[in-house]
């Protein structure tokens, strides 16, 4: 009677610990992102936009956007595996150096680890850069930061190019 008495409470426990685990699991969840889902909502459509609006500064070669989207400590990884800092960065686009025809954006995602959100994308671009003609895919991640004023700053970008696969 004793070993059955126990086996019970042996299942009993086993259920709350899934229970307390599950709990744990959704509050670390809920300070992972560090916000409420209205306020990641929000957050969302605002990366949202400044993705379009780097899309459109990009591809108007809109020095003065481009640099207010990007952090003063902004550094790139072009898919050459170049390495740019702003500064850089608004040369090559102000040169010409840097000038894309058209970027098309697909299975974009988004994700917030507090005041960091991390977009990783997919691009179809045409044009030129300081390492050669670009065009075809790429796979993309975007790191924004959120200031002390609230507003979103890009912090860090890298392209990787997508190969296509043998078919051999």
């Amino acid at each position: 009677m004793c070993a059955l008495r126990g086996h019970r409470i042996a299942g009993w426990q086993r259920g709350l610990a899934a229970c307390l685990l599950l709990l744990f699991a959704a509050a670390a969840m809920a300070q992972q992102t560090g916000m409420k889902r209205g306020e990641r909502h929000e957050s969302r459509r605002e990366i949202d936009q400044l993705e379009d609006n780097w899309r459109t500064a990009i591809l108007q070669r809109n020095v003065a956007v481009l640099s207010s989207l990007l952090s003063d400590d902004y550094i790139g990884i072009t898919a050459a595996g170049m390495l740019q800092s702003k500064d850089e960065t608004l040369a090559s686009l102000r040169s010409g150096a840097l000038h894309l025809t058209s970027i098309e954006f697909s299975d974009r995602k988004v994700r917030f680890y507090g005041k960091t959100a991390l977009v990783t994308s997919r691009a179809e671009v045409a044009g030129t850069s300081p390492e050669g003609a670009l065009s075809g895919g790429y796979r993309y991640t975007r790191v924004y930061v959120r200031d002390d004023r609230g507003a979103w700053h890009i912090v860090s970008f890298e392209a990787s190019r997508i190969r296509e696969r043998d078919v051999h």
